[in-house]
């Protein structure tokens, strides 16, 4: 296997992989999309709301805003040792929010959440969350957590994945098992760090195969 990459900039990357199937190439990009995991807001709790926007719309804009992920620090819910529904210092971020508007309209941005973790944080400070009328308030508590795109689609680590095979300039010398990727990251996680990680949860999904299939020969 050879492995090439084409062109980096920010949060994109072209990725040439050279010497794997198309089957092998389908599942890494399924898992980028489905199992790395993200850091999202799942939990609000909303102590004051005087905006236009409903409790529930206010909560859902606020999970799909991409927070910078840090895995070797945090564990998944189901994976942490607090086994606690309301989550732990390894297994959960605080996120504050309070903004009012005092003569004139205010919008809310993103990077007017405050995070009891700096590492954690909005990928961009400029997402709009709302705007506010004279004399309104919006004062809430957010929860982020670890999740899987499969589970829901904020906790996607990519915007954008896709794979198709390299093109070839000479029909007697084409190949069908070299695949250009090109993957986008939301910003959750370097590009790089996402492709590492969707390998590394495969190559685990192969390990349990084996021992599975051991067990059965036995």
């Amino acid at each position: 296997m050879e492995v090439q990459i084409l062109e980096k900039t920010g949060f994109r990357m072209r990725l040439m992989i050279r010497g794997i199937t198309t089957p092998f190439a389908n599942a890494l990009r399924r898992i980028m999309l489905s199992e790395v995991p993200a850091m999202a807001i799942e939990d609000v709790v909303i102590i004051e709301n005087s905006s236009v926007l409903h409790d529930e719309i206010l909560a859902h804009r606020l999970g799909f805003i991409p927070l910078k992920t840090d895995l070797d620090s945090y564990n998944l819910p189901e994976e942490c040792s607090c086994k606690s529904e309301l989550g732990c210092n390894l297994c959960r971020v605080a996120l504050t929010l309070d903004a009012e508007a005092a003569d004139d309209v205010e919008a809310v941005y993103s990077g007017d959440l405050h995070s009891d973790n700096l590492d954690i944080t909005p990928v961009s400070d400029k997402i709009l969350i709302a705007k506010l009328a004279p004399d309104q308030r919006i004062k809430l508590e957010a929860y982020a957590r670890l999740g899987k795109g499969m589970v829901h689609a904020k906790w996607q680590p990519v915007s954008a994945c896709a794979y198709e095979l390299k093109p070839q300039d000479d029909a007697e010398n084409s190949s069908d098992d070299t695949f250009i990727f090109n993957i986008e990251s939301t910003g959750a996680l370097p590009v790089e760090r996402i492709v590492v990680e969707a390998v590394d949860i495969l190559d685990r999904r192969f390990e349990d195969f084996a021992k599975q299939l051991k067990k059965v020969k036995k």
